[in-house]
């Protein structure tokens, strides 16, 4: 027996729980690690600001539609663990459609502002931080039934 967080002998992860997971690693870490990793380390290396502000602009709108497919991944899960009441009942149905409402005005203000850089960051930030308040919540069908 391992003393992994992960390993349960009586309640072995389901493909569900999986996919929740990874696509949480996916979209919540690629956001972050952009940020607050390969931005500045592009920095770091002497790039032009201009050419990091590009780079970035151009990672971060493709990593935002990324982070959109698996919301809608995620949702699916949730749907699938707890029906689909879960979307507007359960905070992380809350969060998820809130983050896919924020993924959407992102490229809506991407689509037809002019200069769009403070909304932008500003849904690029906000997404981060559902995704973050979203790792705190349990795992569809995983979560813990309090005992009396």
């Amino acid at each position: 027996m391992s003393k992994s967080a992960t390993f349960d002998k009586r309640r072995p992860f389901t493909a569900g729980a999986i996919i929740w997971q990874l696509a949480q690693v996916f979209w919540v870490g690629g956001l972050w690690v952009l940020h607050l990793g390969v931005l500045p380390a592009l920095g770091h290396f002497g790039l032009a600001p201009v050419l990091i502000e590009d780079v970035g602009a151009q990672i971060a709108t493709l990593l935002v539609g990324f982070c959109a497919f698996c919301v809608v991944m995620q949702g699916l899960v949730l749907i699938r663990a707890e029906g689909f009441a879960a979307l507007w009942r359960d905070m992380r149905g809350q969060l998820l459609s809130v983050a896919l409402l924020d993924a959407a005005l992102y490229g809506a203000v991407t689509s037809w502002a002019m200069n769009p850089l403070r909304m932008q960051l500003f849904c690029y930030l906000a997404l981060a931080l559902l995704g973050l308040a979203l790792v705190v919540q349990p795992v569809p069908g995983r979560a813990r039934k309090a005992r009396l």
